[in-house]
């Protein structure tokens, strides 16, 4: 049996990194925490110490020759921003950061670093029917884009200076148990059995599961294949938000209820509220081609679209206080 490295994961105490920590401790990968905060409530910490910085409790470094370091711990996109120079705060926390925490991975001799990017990198919105592939040019939009397509290029710099491997994996919107910002809003708008105003939209969007993404990173870190390269990941199952919509109720067990308002009506209503951007992800599209991590990788998503809102239904049913049931 072929010991597996040792794997280092920065933002482990968030969405994607709450779920990996106990795959790869399933899976009997050795693990180190680089956080910030504390893990969540039940996590093994003797399977997965958790550091502050770059040298454990007792001196030692974190960092040692032959790790993998997963850097998922990044500024995501703030709702109600107040940054006066937002764009300066997300390249001190996503480029930055990002950039020093490689040049000590590649000093300290790490093998592989994932990192984990959006699909942002490529715009806001595909036109229907063409979905972005990795070949296509970057266009970011706004300035999370921005940071997280500097740290990709500062990262495939400090790789070709240091022969550290690189895996850059871009994904959409992940949704998954304890999901929250939009997605949670709409799975609420769903439960609670109010008409919908989306049915006449026929956009087609790409998601990924919390299951699959983390399925997809614990083949970066293994597959030889990897190396040098980027991806753009999602569950292969591209829906429009009427389409979402029902198979968010058919999770609940409450039948989604939905009008066919007309899209343009929907976009002038969002512009005149002020969210001009709410509109682009409900009517827009933006759709993604997984052949490459198919046929570089053999990799498939191992859960479906309803498997994966099932779940999703299943902690949001479970976690709702009993005055909103």
């Amino acid at each position: 049996m072929i010991n597996k490295p040792g794997v280092v994961i920065t933002g482990a105490s968030g969405f994607i990194g709450g779920a990996l920590v106990p795959k790869l401790v399933q899976q009997s990968w050795p693990v180190r925490v680089l956080s910030r905060s504390e893990l969540p409530h039940g996590r093994d910490a003797a399977a997965a110490p958790r550091c502050t910085g770059l040298s454990s409790p007792n001196g030692r470094p974190l960092l040692n020759a032959g790790d993998c370091l997963v850097h998922l711990a990044a500024r995501v996109h703030v709702v109600s921003e107040r940054a006066q120079n937002p764009l300066a705060e997300f390249r001190r926390a996503n480029v930055n950061s990002t950039i020093a925490l490689a040049q000590h991975a590649a000093q300290a001799g790490v093998k592989r670093f994932v990192f984990v990017s959006s699909v942002k990198v490529h715009g806001e919105h595909s036109v229907l029917g063409r979905p972005f592939t990795e070949a296509d040019s970057p266009n970011p939009q706004d300035p999370y884009a921005v940071s997280k397509l500097e740290a990709e290029q500062g990262l495939r710099e400090i790789a070709e200076q240091t022969g550290m491997e690189l895996v850059i994996i871009r994904p959409p919107l992940v949704y998954g148990p304890g999901v929250k910002a939009n997605f949670a809003a709409l799975m609420r708008a769903v439960s609670s059995g109010l008409p919908l105003p989306f049915g006449a939209i026929q956009n087609k969007r790409s998601l990924v599961g919390l299951d699959n993404l983390i399925d997809f990173i614990v083949s970066c870190l293994k597959h030889p294949a990897a190396s040098g390269e980027t991806f753009l990941i999602s569950d292969g199952e591209d829906v429009s938000t009427a389409e979402l919509v029902d198979k968010m109720g058919v999770a609940l067990g409450r039948p989604a209820r939905t009008l066919s308002v007309p899209q343009p009506w929907l976009e002038w209503i969002a512009r005149a509220a002020g969210k001009p951007d709410i509109a682009q992800r409900l009517c827009g599209s933006l759709q993604i081609d997984i052949t490459k991590a198919r046929s570089l990788l053999k990799w498939q998503p191992p859960m479906t679209l309803a498997q994966g809102l099932q779940k999703t239904a299943q902690f949001h049913l479970t976690a709702r206080p009993p005055h909103d049931q």
